[in-house]
């Protein structure tokens, strides 16, 4: 923030800062703004010396300034550029007395001084800074070498609402290069989001690579071509499309995730959503019903109708991805594994004779209990192993085991199913928080989803449903926005749906919010327009403008599949 700019001292102009998401307190320093010089010091209090690498790279580049090791005392040499240069500069430390990620961040009169329940936390108060410096600390040089950049005089005081703040990213229908993926998790980190949701496997592609099975990379990650627009759609794109990650790659994200103290939550989808898997392996089929080696990776998109066989050696085969999907991501990091479970259908088991038999040797009832066969199975072998399985709501259908968790995501109704029989809930409903769908009814949209969803609808969203009981409330753990990549080819389109709608999602998840009827969208809004917009072009962000897309944004022509009137509450 520059001298012109800055608030006078004993004042400050919240709604100028722009912070998103907005704090539980935002006050009045006793001191004037902060000014940091070359000579600045930073000093990492035991345990936080994660966020002060993290300081130095990401406000070295846009600031030129080194930022070097202080020691908290006030002593390093000053530079003549005024009285942040010569203080304490910043000072991270730790109290456990602070909510986990809560943090309190204080303009003193010789330091900026954050301090956080843990390194979480620290990181969290550590982004709130970044954005008090102004839009321009989010780009990768300066603008202006020698600029005077000043903290302003505030008091910010803050915690999550949530524990599980996240977004889930569809790979497989539009694979994003490594490179994407790392720029997705410093998106999701500057929205002070924790859990980014890896969707890796389905019909469309496989995209990560696991050893003991290389031909599910190197057949299932790779399709002949791909349908352009809904699958209702009459175009084609003909050129091969795929990709993986490797295991290095792998390893990176989730290191990358780490440094910014966000948890990944891998996805193998079983026994839906399987035909890349099959089409590299087709025993893993219901070779009875169908002939699965005349499968290729699906090339449109909808509910596909080959599913995984009931087999023991199917259970084999999974067992022995998840092992290799289990050294990757940590416990450290991913506590969770996504299991899937969706859009399964029955069809190919109704048919099947192994199918059938399976179903009478188990003693369930019918094909549901199938499928609950099935996630039971990698519950147990997930929970032996020290992890937990987490899966869609139809994972419900059949029963469920006791440690599951649930992603509500055909609306309430399965979530709600889940918290009053003590299953734990991410709330990520569709009808709600699906950034898919359409942000306008407009004509330009491109290729239109769903229904419309816009920047106020999704400020609007409540993640835990009027009427559930206190005790089922307890275990929604959170909320997640969820970016389905049919009719996204490239990094803009994602970026186009996801933003800006992701920074009025990440408050919700966030901030102690009123009602939804009761939540002041004006405000929120302006804080927008004064900041937020600037930081995000800064970061290079493709989101949707507040007056509608450009032109290089609109995809004239290309069917969609719109939905009328407003999302049913279900």
């Amino acid at each position: 923030m520059t001298p012109e700019n800055s608030p006078s001292p004993g004042t400050v102009d919240a709604s100028a800062l722009g912070l998103v998401p907005a704090p539980r307190t935002l006050t009045v320093a006793a001191a004037g703004p902060y000014p940091l010089g070359y000579r600045t010091p930073l000093t990492a209090g035991p345990g936080t010396e994660g966020v002060a690498r993290w300081l130095r790279a990401t406000l070295g580049p846009p600031t030129g300034l080194p930022l070097p090791e202080g020691d908290g005392t006030g002593t390093s040499a000053g530079d003549g550029s005024g009285r942040g240069s010569i203080g304490q500069g910043i000072v991270l430390e730790l109290d456990d007395s602070l909510a986990p990620e809560g943090y309190r961040l204080a303009v003193e009169a010789n330091a900026v001084r954050l301090t956080g329940g843990t390194a979480a936390g620290v990181f969290r108060g550590a982004q709130t800074l970044r954005q008090l410096l102004g839009p321009d600390a989010f780009r990768r040089a300066p603008l202006a070498p020698g600029r005077t950049w000043e903290v302003p005089p505030v008091v910010v005081e803050d915690e999550p609402r949530f524990g599980w703040r996240g977004m889930m990213l569809d790979v497989c229908r539009h694979f994003l290069p490594k490179d994407d993926v790392l720029r997705y998790l410093d998106l999701l980190a500057a929205h002070k989001l924790n859990v980014f949701h890896f969707h890796l496997t389905d019909d469309q592609g496989w995209r990560i690579e696991i050893k003991r099975y290389p031909r599910l990379t190197e057949v299932g990650s790779w399709r002949s071509r791909t349908k352009y627009g809904h699958r209702a759609s009459e175009l084609w794109d003909e050129t091969p499309y795929g990709g993986f990650y490797t295991q290095e790659d792998i390893r990176e994200i989730v290191a990358y995730a780490a440094e910014r103290h966000i948890r990944v939550v891998p996805e193998i989808d079983i026994p839906g959503h399987s035909q890349a898997a099959i089409s590299a392996y087709p025993e893993l089929g219901n070779t009875d019903v169908v002939d699965t080696t005349a499968l290729s990776v699906w090339d449109t998109w909808g509910v596909n109708p080959n599913v995984l066989a009931p087999t023991d050696d199917t259970l084999r085969f999974f067992e022995g991805v998840l092992e290799e999907v289990l050294e990757l991501f940590p416990a450290e990091t991913s506590p969770f594994v996504h299991m899937g479970g969706d859009e399964c259908p029955k069809d190919q088991w109704k048919e099947s004779p192994l199918a059938q038999a399976r179903i009478a040797e188990l003693g369930v009832k019918d094909e549901d209990g199938l499928q609950s066969w099935f996630i039971r199975h990698f519950d147990a072998w997930l929970t032996a192993r020290g992890r937990r399985l987490i899966g869609w709501d139809e994972i419900l259908e059949g029963g469920l085991a006791e440690g599951a968790a649930v992603s509500s995501w055909r609306g309430y109704g399965g979530g709600i199913a889940a918290a009053e029989a003590g299953h734990d809930v991410v709330m990520c409903p569709e009808q709600q928080v699906y950034l898919d769908h359409r942000q306008d009814g407009g004509p330009d949209e491109p290729m239109p989803i769903g229904y419309v969803r816009t920047l106020e609808n999704v400020y609007r969203f409540e993640p835990v449903p009027p009427g559930l009981s206190e005790e089922a409330a307890r275990h929604i753990l959170g909320t997640q926005a969820n970016v389905w990549t049919e009719v996204m080819q490239n990094r803009a389109r994602v970026d186009y749906q996801v933003f800006p709608r992701l920074a009025a999602f990440a408050e919700v998840a966030w901030s102690a919010l009123p009602a939804p009827a009761d939540r002041d969208f004006a405000a929120f809004d302006a804080r927008m327009r004064a900041a937020h917009y600037a930081r995000l072009d800064a970061l290079g962000v493709d989101y949707r403008p507040p007056g509608g897309p450009y032109p290089r944004q609109q995809r004239p022509g290309i069917l969609g599949r719109p939905l009328e009137g407003e999302p049913p509450v279900v």
